[in-house]
């Protein structure tokens, strides 16, 4: 026989509850697409990887291609999960080939990352095209950032030719949604020089897990990479940083290591790959933790609730250091009143306006050195 409170004798109680904690919203989960044979193609159109050694349970390896090398170098920087789409290179339309796997990969809610390593297998003028279609995939989905490559064995003012060729005037506006890295890295078990979207994708991930997408991915080391197939030097690396090319260099005793953490946009409220993350991240929790408030009654208490809850998230990034201000008003505001929802307005829609102040990565560091005369002792004295 179960007892129940009415066999006990009238009192206080305890009772323990043990409460499940938020689930976090994934972030640094990538998406990777190229030229591989697929072992299921009809079962498994698109492959979930969670270790490196998955990749070899749905795909054969192309020679001719680096979708391998990218997964590789993905889980050797901490990367814990990606999804994987491959096609058997074609020989009449490769780029149209990509483009169909970049779009199996457009239903998927919880990926924010997505590369195309195989676009090194192309034409440079078709790589560069097929970059800034990828460009405007990924700000049309709203939900997710592209991490691009220049062509193999390029010097500098190449790679900025490169990059001049991806943004076109069509392509400009979602220059913003991307980020370009130079140059190729050479793996341990290899010589063979291979793209670094992989790479990176991987500290993407380690990065968002250590601190999260309010950290710029840049000083962070490149994991199962011994070599660059171009050594930067600062001159060098004067020339791309300020147009939007990321620079991997080596550096003696700290190994090889990001150092650029820019999109490829021109627009300084856009420039830092940390503040367009944060705000895909925002949009991500609430088209995911939102979808109640859909065919609710458009009352005030519906915006007060509305308020309450948007309030209470970025109230808990601005606690984790993704915004900036000493408070919470300074940081951030969340508007669902009478003023942007009149009485007069369409009943069945609900406007509530955001706004964000993130913080930018200290990108340059100023230290200031003050030579001063030393002071003469007994100067005025008797």
């Amino acid at each position: 026989m179960v007892s129940t409170w009415a066999d006990k004798s009238p009192g206080v109680y305890r009772e323990e509850k043990f409460l499940k904690p938020e689930p976090r919203l994934p972030t640094g989960v990538a998406g990777f697409v190229g030229f591989a044979e697929p072992i299921d193609p009809v079962e498994r159109p698109v492959a979930l990887l969670h270790h490196r050694e998955d990749f070899a349970l749905y795909f054969e390896a192309s020679e001719a291609g680096y979708l391998a090398e990218a997964v590789r170098g993905f889980f050797a920087n901490g990367g814990a999960r990606c999804y994987v789409v491959a096609y058997v290179q074609p020989t009449d339309n490769p780029t149209e080939t990509l483009k169909k796997a970049v779009d199996a990969l457009a239903p998927l809610h919880d990926l924010d990352v997505i590369a195309v390593p195989d676009a090194a297998t192309l034409e440079e003028d078709a790589m560069a095209e097929l970059q800034g279609w990828l460009l405007k995939h990924c700000a049309e989905q709203g939900d997710r950032f592209a991490i691009l490559d220049v062509p193999k064995d390029v010097l500098p003012e190449e790679a900025l030719a490169h990059r001049d060729a991806v943004l076109t005037a069509e392509v400009r506006p979602a220059a913003m949604s991307g980020a370009l890295y130079y140059p190729w890295v050479k793996g341990r078990t290899s010589n063979k020089a291979v793209p670094p979207c992989g790479h990176v994708a991987g500290i993407f991930a380690r990065s968002d897990a250590r601190v999260g997408v309010c950290k710029a991915p840049a000083n962070e080391e490149v994991l199962g990479a011994f070599d660059l197939a171009t050594e930067v030097t600062s001159t060098m690396q004067e020339q791309l940083n300020p147009k939007g090319v990321n620079c991997l260099r080596a550096f003696p005793g700290r190994g090889i290591r990001v150092w650029g953490a820019r999109t490829l946009s021109e627009d300084p409220q856009w420039r830092y790959i940390s503040v367009r993350r944060l705000f895909i991240t925002v949009r991500r929790w609430i088209d995911t933790s939102m979808g109640w408030a859909v065919f609710e009654s458009n009352t005030p208490q519906l915006r007060t609730r509305i308020e309450r809850e948007l309030s209470e998230y970025l109230r808990g990034l601005w606690r984790l250091g993704a915004l900036q201000g000493r408070t919470p008003e300074q940081a951030f505001y969340v508007k669902c009143d009478a003023e942007i929802n009149p009485p007069n307005g369409p009943a069945e829609q609900v406007v509530t306006e955001i706004g964000l102040a993130p913080i930018a990565p200290a990108e340059f560091v100023v230290v200031r050195i003050v030579h001063r005369t030393p002071l003469t002792a007994g100067v005025g004295g008797e």
